[in-house]
């Protein structure tokens, strides 16, 4: 059995201001800034925090804009990606915190799963609570999660987990289970949809695509906003959000979608924004395979799947 938490709660009175959190997560990137005590990047451990925010409740004016954007019909229930937005400003808060190790610039996300006990009411009451995993080895630096649950009346009625990646020195000894073996849950491989599947959907996303995405989900990483802003981080074009892929991806998929339900998906090759991508999926097994691939050359974008929801452990513990 596992022995008691020494993870910090600490409860926020109000979701976080995004703007200053992104001036001090991109803070790291000036000369001796990290040295400051409220600036992240000086290196070390994750720190075992846990952020709160209680009495969530999403803006009507908000949550159809970002239907819009992403495909979703406008419905009396949230889409079930947009619990991500909800928490992202306390994603930016755990990165921009003072004893975070690096700044958030630059860091590449590789897989979200996300686990939907039941559809959360557009007009519910949330309380939403984030903490950070250890760092582990990958072949290309070292990744940590990001654990995010959100409670309705009470209990865990969503959660996700978004896998990042650090570039840094390779780990030679690293290999890719090793990576996302960032909890307790065991974690399957992701399996990939068959090849020659035929694309049911075809995609055109404009240049603007990665700033009306930012503007709806408040995640304006400069990687998405504009060639200018990606080409310092390594990137020819801007590209698109991971998170606005997958919620398109759900936003086809909507009609099919049990109450509850998991979908996991893996970020392959980021999408260079203007591109046209196709949409193909499938059932296998129980499940929905789907992907995201480039409409000229054998390149995919991402990769997911639809499956039944896992067992509620705090319901089962409850029962026990």
């Amino acid at each position: 059995m596992a022995g008691p938490s020494t993870r910090e709660s600490r409860t926020l009175g109000s979701s976080p201001s995004i703007l200053p959190l992104y001036a001090r997560a991109a803070a790291p990137m000036l000369p001796g800034a990290s040295l400051l005590p409220f600036v992240p990047g000086g290196g070390g451990e994750i720190p075992e925090i846990e952020l709160e925010l209680t009495g969530v409740r999403p803006e009507p004016a908000d949550l159809a804009a970002y239907a819009k954007v992403c495909g979703f019909a406008l419905r009396d229930r949230l889409p079930p990606t947009y619990p991500h937005v909800l928490a992202f400003p306390l994603h930016m808060a755990v990165m921009a915190d003072g004893s975070f190790p690096f700044g958030a610039v630059g860091l590449v996300h590789l897989e979200n799963r996300i686990e939907q006990r039941r559809p959360l009411g557009a007009g519910e009451e949330l309380t939403i609570r984030v903490h950070p995993t250890p760092l582990r080895p990958h072949p290309k630096g070292r990744t940590f999660s990001l654990v995010t649950e959100v409670l309705a009346g009470g209990e865990i009625a969503w959660e996700s987990e978004s896998t990042i990646l650090r570039r840094g020195k390779p780990d030679p000894a690293a290999t890719r289970s090793d990576a996302f073996a960032v909890s307790d849950r065991p974690r399957p491989k992701l399996r990939t949809l068959p090849e020659g599947t035929p694309a049911s959907a075809e995609w055109r996303l404009d240049g603007g695509l990665g700033r009306r995405y930012g503007s709806v989900s408040g995640d304006r990483n400069p990687i998405h906003m504009h060639s200018l802003t990606a080409k310092p981080l390594g990137f020819p074009a801007a590209i698109a959000h991971g998170m606005w892929t997958k919620a398109r991806c759900l936003a086809a998929l909507e009609g099919r979608l049990p109450d509850a339900f998991g979908v996991d998906v893996g970020f392959r090759k980021p999408i260079l924004l203007p591109s046209k991508v196709e949409f193909a999926s499938a059932e296998q097994a129980g499940e929905t395979l789907f992907s995201v691939r480039d409409s000229k050359r054998e390149i995919t974008h991402l990769d997911g799947r639809v499956r039944p929801a896992e067992p509620n452990p705090q319901a089962q513990t409850e029962r026990n």
